[in-house]
C-alpha cells in the first residue's frame, strides 16, 4: 500500500507538471510578455495554482520596468516576396518601428573597405538604404557597424544581419530604443536583391508594472528557509499573429516549483520554504534583482536557493552553476546523483548572469542553478518553435527527485 501511494504521488506530480507547462505555453498568455499583458495573466494563474496546492501564503510583489514591445504590424518583403516573421526574419529587441520601401546595400566582405561603405551610403542611389551583412562579420568589425547603427554615424535607414536558423528573438536589452532598426534574416535571404518593403510597429512601455509570485510553505522552524525559484515570463509577441510560447523556457522550470510547493504543502518540511516565480527574467533579470534588493525574508536566512530554468530537454547530463557559497551544496548534489544515477553527470559551468540565481549568488547566498541544455529541444531556445510540441517532459522527474533528496540531507 505504501509503494502504491508513492507511485500514485509521483504520477500525480507528473500530471500536474504537464498541465502547468501546457497551460503556460498556450495562446491564452501570448508568450507571457508585456504588450498583451500575458506575463501578468500568467502570474495570476500561478497565484491560484500555489493556493490550490496548499501554500500557507501567496503574495504578489510588484515592480516596474521599461520595455520595448512589438504587438502591432510585422511585415517585411524583399523584391516583392513576403518573409515570414519568426522563421525568415526577427529583429533586435531595442529596434524602433519602421515603415516604407528602402534600397539594399550589400557589404563586400571579401574586399572589405569601411571608408568605401560610408562613401557609398552618401550617394543618391543608396539614400536611406538598409545595409546587409553577415552577423559574425559585423561582430569582427563592431566599431564600424556601431557607427552604422547610430543616426549621426551614417545616413542608412537600418541594418539587416544574416543569422543561422532557427532565428532567435531576445528581450534582455529592450529597456531602450535605438536610432535604427536591426533585422535578423535567415540564410535564405537573397544575396542580390534591390529593395525591401517594411512595416513594423513597436510600442515602448514606460514603468510597466509586473510582479513576482511568492508562495510560502511553513516548516517546523522559522529561523531559516529554503528558496526555490523559476522565471515565468518569456518573450511575448512579435506582431499580432506570432507569440513565443516558451514551453521549455521557462514553463518547465515554473511548473517544477509549482509541484514542489504542492509536495511540501502535503509533507511539512523542517524549515520554512519559499517558492518564487519571477517575472522580468528575460528582460535582464529584473524581477529577481528587485527581490534581492527588497527581500521579504532576510537573505542571510536562506539556507540554500535552487533556481530551475529550462529543464524541458533530454540531455542525460544536467548543467549546473554555483557560486562560492553554493559549492558545499553542489558537492551534495553530486553525491546524491552518483548514488541514485538520476543523470549521467552534473556539469558545473562558471557562474554567469544568465538566470535568476545570479542576483543571489552575487550577494553571497548559497545557491545552485539547474538547467538541461544541449538536447533535442535546445535548438528551439528563444524561437517560436519552443512550444508544447517540442518540449521534452522526461527530465522533470529526475530533477524533482534530485532536489527533494538534496533537501533531506542538506
Amino acid at each position: 500500500m505504501l509503494l502504491f501511494a508513492a507511485l500514485q504521488l509521483n504520477a500525480q506530480d507528473l500530471a500536474h507538471f504537464k498541465s502547468v507547462v501546457k497551460e503556460l505555453s498556450s495562446a491564452k498568455y501570448q508568450g507571457r510578455g508585456y504588450a498583451m499583458d500575458g506575463a501578468n495573466k500568467a502570474g495570476k494563474f500561478l497565484q491560484k495554482e500555489f493556493e490550490k496546492g496548499g501554500a500557507d501564503a501567496v503574495i504578489l510583489q510588484p515592480f516596474t520596468l521599461d520595455i520595448n514591445t512589438f504587438p502591432g504590424k510585422m511585415k517585411l518583403s524583399v523584391d516583392g516576396r513576403k518573409l515570414t516573421p519568426g522563421t525568415e526574419f526577427t529583429l533586435r529587441e531595442y529596434s524602433p518601428g519602421v515603415k516604407g520601401e528602402y534600397p539594399l546595400y550589400y557589404v563586400d566582405t571579401l574586399n572589405y573597405d569601411a571608408a568605401k561603405i560610408f562613401a557609398d551610403l552618401a550617394l543618391p542611389e543608396y539614400k536611406d538604404a538598409f545595409v546587409v551583412c553577415d552577423f559574425w562579420f559585423t561582430y569582427k568589425h563592431s566599431k564600424d557597424f556601431k557607427r552604422l547603427q547610430n543616426k549621426e554615424g551614417a545616413p542608412n535607414a537600418g541594418l539587416i544581419y544574416t543569422w543561422q536558423t532557427p532565428l532567435k528573438f531576445y528581450k534582455a536589452y529592450g529597456e531602450k530604443v535605438v536610432d535604427k532598426p536591426i533585422l535578423w534574416v535567415s540564410s535564405t535571404f537573397p544575396k542580390d536583391a534591390h529593395s525591401i518593403k517594411v512595416n513594423i510597429e513597436n510600442r515602448f512601455l514606460d514603468d510597466y508594472e509586473c510582479f513576482n509570485v511568492i508562495a510560502k510553505v511553513e516548516g517546523e522552524r522559522h529561523d531559516s528557509c529554503y528558496v526555490f525559484t523559476a522565471h515565468y515570463d518569456h518573450l511575448g509577441n512579435m506582431g499580432k499573429k506570432l507569440y513565443f510560447a516558451g514551453a521549455n523556457d521557462n514553463a518547465s522550470g515554473t511548473a517544477t516549483i509549482v509541484t514542489l510547493a504542492a509536495h511540501y504543502a502535503k509533507n511539512k518540511p523542517q524549515f520554512d520554504m519559499y517558492f518564487i516565480a519571477f517575472s522580468g527574467e528575460d528582460a535582464n533579470l529584473r524581477g529577481s534583482e528587485y527581490f534581492a534588493n527588497h527581500p521579504i525574508v532576510p537573505l542571510t536566512q536562506i539556507r540554500y536557493l535552487i533556481n530551475i530554468d529550462m529543464i524541458g530537454d533530454n540531455n542525460p547530463v544536467l548543467y549546473c552553476e554555483a557560486g562560492k557559497e553554493g559549492m558545499d551544496g553542489f558537492a551534495k548534489f553530486e553525491k546524491i546523483n552518483s548514488e541514485k544515477h538520476y543523470f549521467e553527470a552534473l556539469n558545473r559551468g562558471a557562474l554567469a548572469a544568465n538566470s535568476d540565481h545570479y542576483p543571489f549568488a552575487s550577494r553571497h547566498v548559497p545557491c545552485i542553478f539547474l538547467m538541461n541544455e544541449g538536447g533535442d529541444a535546445y535548438q528551439y531556445y528563444h524561437t517560436a518553435q519552443d512550444n508544447w510540441k517540442t518540449v521534452v517532459l522526461s527530465t522533470y522527474e529526475p530533477v524533482f527527485k534530485l532536489v527533494a533528496d538534496f533537501i533531506t540531507i542538506y
